[in-house]
């Protein structure tokens, strides 16, 4: 058998699934049997690359070359170009607009330079639903030392001295948790994986399932044995059917090698994981909500103590970790406490994975080592704004974080310094916003999805959120009053004050941010029923520069109402009595004649 020369690695996560990367590498591999060349070039599907702007992705191994926005009819020219006559193609090589130039290794990308890459180790690196792949990469090495070479409570002190802190929101100490959960005596005691990834905008967990499935298996065992459990639960929502693929196909092939079952690696430690398939409610991010879900229940949250390491699922002490939380356990044990703990800051050691989405010209997946700053991430890593506009604020933490304006930039990246300034970690989405969006509307679109998602067992979260929504629905529909302001502040303070659950007590944040840094301009759309940047529709008016207006009509083409007259070659005017405030006819036109009062 000829020895494989090269590797197409083909990203097969979701956001790449959807724009054809099945079909890309359908045709790679018939141009690659076309030219006889199967034997010595293998076509993997591997997980996110985490360049997700610049999806589909295709990198050529050993060459460390990276192609960007690959199309299916690309394969022909990959294949006859590259493979055959290594002829890098230029036309499909990074663009990095700042350098002004074309980019084609991976390591040489300003996406990638500065990310330190634990939790996403094996993502774009190896076929998830291989288990072969991931034993070559030191899959499992971790859990046979755990096992043959330590105690239960050595290898609890391992994760004690790592220093690592729950990656889904509180960032509770984990080794401590484990410890906790071991301490309980019980006949029957569980390993919870809460992969309910609910923050809009969010996607680290999903990717990491698609990407690296074995990476939680292997910690969900580790964690077994710490605490004494030989059963582990994976509480996935519905809507990430590739994560959930991809999960069931690599517990098949734990369980058909021996590293999951009965006396694992030889030993008298039994383990096996099943998986529950949640319905998408945010509440059941919280590990009381999560357990109540997973037994068939609401998905209600319940006042602790008992915390779920005394308490937790059918009533037996439970520990409960998030997917990038047991992403990290391999690597701890295989390089060690102290080397994690070298990694980041004081009190927030290694790295943290952020989703970060919207107005950042590099959208994606991001790895850091904590104590990076916000304008590292959005800068360097991401690129800067789109479109060149200027930064306005990013929203860390979700629904439950704050808006981190300008001024905090230089802000480090840790649970500390993200709380001292107003925000929260929370599992680590991170949305960008730019000169053009509205503050106010912002805040309303944070609350109204809380609002939704609040399980209504509490008043002040059931109630509560819904009369500060209607609020912001009066404000942005121009119906603002004063007082408003005070109104949404005492009641925001009351809900975090009294709210059973983390989701009650951090539904306010986004309102309550928005209105510290921006109160100008809930101001200006109280009092001058005025929207500066012209998203809420019901406060903003459209109108003609006549001096400037060269009567090309375009304007009067894209309006839907007809709400723009006048002839060719003469200045139009726009009936504000018929005009919708939709935009089209400033966006249309090019010679900023069309400007907003």
């Amino acid at each position: 058998m000829s020895k494989v020369r090269s590797h197409i690695l083909v990203c097969g996560g979701t956001g790449c699934v959807a724009s054809q990367s099945e079909d890309i590498i359908k045709n790679l591999e018939k141009e690659i049997a076309k030219i006889g060349y199967q034997d010595e070039v293998k076509v993997v599907k591997t997980g996110c690359f985490g360049f997700c702007g610049q999806g589909p992705i295709v990198k050529i191994q050993p060459d460390n070359v990276i192609y960007v926005m690959v199309k299916p009819e690309d394969a022909e020219e990959i294949v006859s170009e590259h493979i055959v006559k290594g002829r890098k193609l230029d036309r499909l090589l990074y663009d990095e607009p700042l350098l002004q130039q074309k980019i084609e290794m991976h390591h040489d990308m300003p996406f990638y330079k500065k990310q330190y890459r634990i939790a996403l180790r094996n993502c774009g690196m190896i076929n998830p639903e291989d288990i072969n792949e991931y034993i070559a990469f030191e899959g499992y090495q971790a859990l046979g030392m755990a096992l043959t070479e330590m105690t239960p409570q050595e290898a609890i002190q391992i994760v004690k001295d790592s220093g690592l802190r729950g990656r889904g929101g509180g960032g509770f100490p984990t080794g401590l948790k484990w410890e906790l959960a071991a301490k309980s005596v019980s006949d029957k005691k569980y390993v919870v994986c809460n992969a309910d990834e609910g923050d809009p905008g969010a996607f680290m967990d999903r990717s990491i399932l698609e990407g690296d499935p074995h990476s939680v298996i292997e910690a969900m065992a580790i964690c077994g044995y710490c605490m004494g459990a030989d059963e582990g639960l994976v509480y996935i929502r519905a809507e990430y059917p590739l994560a959930i693929h991809r999960l069931e196909v690599a517990l098949a092939q734990a369980r058909e090698t021996g590293l999951l079952g009965e006396n694992i690696f030889g030993t008298d430690f039994s383990f096996d994981i099943t998986l529950k398939l949640g319905a998408g409610a945010f509440v059941c991010g919280e590990e009381t909500a999560l357990i109540h879900s997973m037994e068939g229940m609401r998905g209600e949250p319940t006042k602790k103590p008992p915390y779920p390491a005394v308490e937790g699922f059918n009533k037996k002490p439970t520990n409960v970790n998030n997917v990038e939380t047991y992403a990290n356990i391999a690597p701890i044990f295989l390089k060690g406490a102290e080397w994690f703990s070298s990694i980041g800051t004081e009190n927030s050691k290694g790295t943290k994975v952020f989703a970060l989405a919207g107005k950042v010209n590099n959208v994606g997946l991001v790895e850091v080592p904590m104590g990076t700053t916000l304008r590292e991430i959005i800068f360097d890593i991401g690129g800067g704004i789109r479109d060149g506009k200027a930064f306005k604020a990013v929203q860390t933490g979700g629904p439950s974080g704050g808006v981190i304006t300008v001024a905090d930039l230089d802000t480090p990246i840790d649970y500390d310094s993200l709380k001292a300034i107003g925000s929260m970690m929370g599992s680590g989405g991170m949305i960008v916003m730019d000169e053009d969006n509205c503050m106010v509307n912002i805040a309303k679109f944070y609350l109204d999805f809380t609002k939704d998602e609040s399980c209504g067992k509490c008043t002040p979260c059931r109630v509560g959120t819904k009369r500060m929504l209607e609020m912001l629905e009066r404000i942005t529909d121009g119906e603002g009053q004063s007082g408003d302001i005070e109104k949404l502040q005492q009641l925001g303070a009351a809900i975090k004050d009294t709210a059973l659950c983390g989701l009650g007590q951090t539904a306010p944040n986004p309102v309550l941010s928005t209105i510290h840094f921006f109160r100008e301009e809930y101001e200006e759309h109280i009092n001058d029923k005025y929207c500066r940047t012209g998203e809420c529709k019901a406060l903003t008016k459209y109108e003609i520069i006549t001096d400037k207006c060269v009567g090309c009509t375009a304007c009067a083409r894209v309006c839907p109402v007809n709400a723009i007259s006048g002839k060719v070659k003469e200045a139009h005017v726009i009936d504000q009595a018929a005009c919708i405030s939709c935009g089209a006819c400033y966006e249309k036109c090019r010679f900023e004649a069309i400007r907003r009062p």
